[in-house]
């Protein structure tokens, strides 16, 4: 079982996983100098903040990255968004997320229609339809498509959601961290050769499906990086 939180720096980059609990939460942290970005703020990502950085600090978070909508790595964010509205941050805030997650939507388009006259910052949704590099204060972010599947509710079969694994580069320092996903070859070669890998081991050796990834195909892909460590392993 995986202890958290984990925390990794280099030079001025430098991630925090607070938590990676499958079915549960995922909260992460990622800081490039003095900016500060949110990776898949799930449920207690805002204790996890305010105790991390304060509130001076979250308040100048410019961008929220989602790998997928599924509660555990969505669900703190209606309680960010409100609180950057009570403390009545001014910055705008960028929240990418993969083309066709309904979720992100859906609590955005409420939070709006409950907030809309007293809402204190911009918010723009960036929904990812090709995984093309980009630049936000100073850090290149490649979106990359991961396989991800959920059951579906008749209990026959399952379905494909939208998923994205993301790789970020500061100053030369490259992190990898995958979402949830199976075993895939666009994980593995954005993992190769990162300062750093941040792969889910979600699946037990003995079913592996194409819901997450065993532990050791977790371990073959994390040991082509420079580190590697393994999230949302069952307790």
């Amino acid at each position: 079982m995986q202890k958290y939180p984990i925390t990794w720096k280099k030079n001025n980059f430098s991630i925090k996983i607070f938590c990676s609990i499958p079915n549960i939460a995922t909260g992460i942290l990622l800081r490039a100098d003095q900016s500060y970005f949110v990776i898949d703020p799930g449920d207690g990502i805002l204790r996890d903040l305010n105790k991390e950085i304060g509130i001076k600090k979250i308040l100048s978070i410019s961008d929220i990255l989602v790998t997928h909508g599924h509660h555990d790595h969505v669900g703190g964010v209606w309680s960010l968004l409100t609180y950057l509205r009570v403390m009545q941050k001014r910055t705008p805030l960028t929240i990418h997320y993969p083309h066709g997650c309904v979720e992100i939507e859906s609590i955005y388009n409420a939070f709006a229609k409950v907030y809309s006259k007293s809402i204190t910052y911009k918010i723009n949704l960036k929904e990812i339809k090709k995984p093309n590099k980009f630049l936000t204060k100073k850090v290149t972010i490649e979106p990359f498509p991961v396989i991800h599947k959920e059951y579906l509710t008749d209990g026959k079969g399952t379905r494909q959601v939208p998923a994205l694994g993301y790789k970020f580069t500061f100053e030369g320092v490259k992190i990898c961290y995958g979402g949830d996903t199976s075993y895939c070859e666009e994980l593995v070669r954005h993992a190769r050769n990162s300062d750093l890998a941040i792969i889910e081991a979600g699946h037990d050796e003995d079913t592996p499906d194409e819901m997450h990834m065993t532990k050791s195909e977790a371990v073959k892909i994390g040991q082509t990086a420079k580190k590697y460590v393994l999230v949302h392993v069952p307790e």
